[in-house]
């Protein structure tokens, strides 16, 4: 019999293309999304669709959770209510979610749960391993609190797993697909003084280490999912330019971009210097860990 995962976000930019390569793998796949069962198909391919968690109470049970669901934080400017949505798209689902699994008849072997590097908070040019202080900020309070929901299911003998991601670049989408475009025609730039660290990671690095999380049985606990050469922001954008053959010359001034996405701002004019320490010493090996390949892939050319 076919092994079964429960997936939610699956549908996302990291989601699709990890849902096509479990059904790939001969996986069953359940998926919680709101849009059209034949809609949700065209994207992740042969899943079955549920549209409410509250559906698979008493469920017979899966034999393994991922977790990916998240409205994008840097969508739009962080207003308080914003801040919530973000918190309850995450937090609140999550704690839901270990709630339902908690009325399965079989609890899942694994739960892989989304996380990010926001965990740390502001870090500056500190080397950020798994065992580093955090930061106390938004995004390390939301990132806390998301893996705590996650871990609960520890108590119920299932092994968790945090995927603390990075800044993913890939195909058709996320936020490179934001900076192709001002790059092309000649308005891309470093952000605010450049010398911020960006803990960047291709999406098919995110997707191998996933299933890596959910096939060693020795895996549990934060993993930090970038790849192992931070950049600089200045560094990024220069090798970005580099590969679409485009100055990099018209960098937005740090006020600006305060005044413009307020708190968010932080986001992009600060950072943290992280590695992937755990993944390295636990044997999991990055395919796209050069940044100019990373981007090259992403970009097409």
């Amino acid at each position: 019999m076919d092994k079964r995962i429960l997936v939610t976000g699956a549908t996302g930019f990291i989601g699709h293309i990890l849902c096509r390569e479990l059904i790939e793998r001969g996986y069953g796949l359940t998926v919680l999304s709101r849009q059209k069962p034949d809609s949700v198909r065209s994207i992740c391919g042969r899943v079955e669709v549920t549209d409410d968690l509250e559906k698979l109470r008493a469920h017979p049970g899966f034999d393994a959770v991922i977790n990916l669901a998240g409205e994008g934080i840097a969508d739009k400017r962080w207003s308080h209510a914003r801040k919530e949505q973000l918190r309850a798209s995450r937090i609140d689902l999550t704690r839901t979610l270990v709630g339902v699994v908690r009325t399965w008849s079989n609890m899942p072997e694994v739960l892989v749960s989304g996380s990010a590097v926001g965990f740390y908070g502001n870090q500056g040019d500190h080397l950020v391993t798994e065992d580093t202080e955090p930061h106390d900020e938004f995004t390390h309070q939301l990132c806390r609190d998301w893996e705590q929901e996650a871990l609960k299911l520890e108590t119920d003998g299932v092994r968790v797993c945090l995927s603390r991601t990075g800044v993913v670049a890939g195909r058709n989408g996320g936020f490179l697909q934001r900076m192709i475009l001002p790059f092309k025609v000649g308005l891309g730039g470093k952000l605010g003084s450049g010398r911020q660290y960006m803990p960047w990671v291709h999406r098919d690095d995110v997707v191998s280490g996933l299933l890596w999380m959910l096939d060693t049985p020795t895996a549990s606990g934060p993993y930090n999912m970038v790849s192992p050469n931070p950049v600089t922001n200045a560094e990024f954008t220069r090798t970005l330019a580099q590969v679409l053959h485009r100055p990099a010359v018209i960098p937005p001034p740090a006020p600006a971009l305060k005044l413009i996405l307020g708190e968010m701002a932080g986001l992009l004019l600060t950072g943290q210097k992280a590695i992937p320490d755990r993944l390295k010493r636990e044997g999991f090996e990055f395919r796209l860990a050069e940044l100019e390949a990373a981007l090259r892939e992403s970009v097409g050319t």
